[in-house]
């Protein structure tokens, strides 16, 4: 039965409870945007305030060559500035990009049924989980975001377990990105006075987890947010946006010809490009070296956005804390050693808030 829009009760309902997500609700054919979504005027995204990132995306094919040098110099700069960039000549197929686009379309496309499924409190596996919003159990004002959420354990569990509509490319989209996610590390460690080896990398990346996103058109994006402010928990998120674009991010500290502190910066999407952001994770273990980018996402009038970003983080029993060649030479830990598990279970029990998740781990 279609809910009252002017019901949040109801409203609420229909679209956590009974899994019609926010596509469910816009299906039922929207002029206005409903009340549980309206964001307080801090938490709106103002387009005219935010300055869009000219600067050209890495090609990580040129660190194969004499550019090397230069192009681990961009990676580490980024890394410790906005602790977002852009990669070019990653190595995935761009073909296989279009594909994963399209197969979340399909996936968001089904009736809300054959979505609902994979709700939490009824998925037939604990690999996968659909969902809108962050924690709307919490959240004073609604996400305008739907998800599917897909756990990597192994490769046949996946194909097994994960939705038919998209299992298939989701699972290649993770595989193919391993040898570019590896190199990354090796810079960004590297540069902190860290060696790689296998065991070290799993200990980093040894979570790994596949979502779509689904953000459909909105009424008013401007009093709505598709995702609210927050930064990753985790090492390194791969994402792959459209090309409708919407995603912002926070500038810590003055960067020369990006923005002032405090700025909004607009990532703007790059044919065949990946974006790369860094996760907390990777900040506590760096001492605050690398920045985790606190980001948002604005929602569109025009056209249904979709994207897909790869979580890698450390296994939830991993100890994490600020590594010891970095300390030595800062002369103090600014973290304390957390369990990842314990960490997880603080990011995912808030609301989204900025960059707090972090105070978890700050002494």
């Amino acid at each position: 039965m279609a809910p009252s829009l002017d019901d949040g009760s109801s409203l609420f309902n229909f679209v956590v409870r009974d899994g019609n997500g926010v596509k469910g609700m816009v299906d039922l054919g929207l002029s206005t945007v409903p009340k549980p979504y309206v964001q307080p005027p801090k938490e709106r995204i103002d387009k005219r305030m935010a300055t869009r990132h000219e600067g050209a995306p890495i090609d990580l094919s040129r660190l194969d060559g004499p550019d090397h040098d230069e192009v681990v110099k961009g990676i580490v700069m980024a890394a410790e500035t906005l602790g977002f960039f852009q990669l070019v000549n990653h190595g995935v197929p761009v073909d296989l990009l279009e594909s994963l686009k399209d197969a979340a379309h399909d996936f968001f496309g089904q009736p809300s049924e054959k979505k609902a499924v994979y709700r939490k409190e009824v998925s037939p596996s604990p690999l996968v989980k659909y969902g809108t919003s962050f924690v709307p159990e919490k959240e004073k004002a609604l996400e305008w975001k739907d998800y599917i959420s897909m756990i990597y354990t192994n490769d046949a569990e996946a194909l097994r377990q994960w939705p038919k509509e998209c299992r298939e490319v989701a699972l290649e989209y993770l595989k193919t990105s391993m040898t570019m996610v590896r190199r990354l590390l090796e810079i960004l460690m590297g540069n902190l006075g860290v060696e790689l080896d296998d065991t070290k990398i799993d200990g980093l990346i040894g979570m790994k987890m596949v979502n779509m996103n689904f953000y459909p058109t909105c009424p008013d994006p401007d009093l709505t947010v598709g995702v609210g402010r927050h930064s990753d928990m985790g090492t390194l998120t791969i994402l792959l946006q459209d090309g409708i674009g919407g995603l912002y991010v926070k500038v810590a500290e003055e960067i020369a010809n990006i923005g002032k502190k405090g700025e909004w910066v607009e990532i703007p999407p790059v044919p065949g490009a990946l974006v790369i952001n860094i996760g907390d994770a990777l900040q506590i273990l760096s001492n605050g070296k690398y920045k985790s980018a606190e980001h948002r996402v604005r929602t569109t009038s025009t056209k249904s956005r979709v994207s897909v970003p790869i979580f890698t983080s450390p296994r939830p029993s991993e100890k994490i804390a600020p590594l010891p060649q970095v300390v030595e030479k800062d002369g103090m830990a600014c973290y304390r050693e957390v369990i990842f598990g314990d960490y997880m279970r603080n990011f995912f029990g808030n609301v989204h808030d900025g960059k707090k998740s972090l105070e978890f781990a700050q002494i």
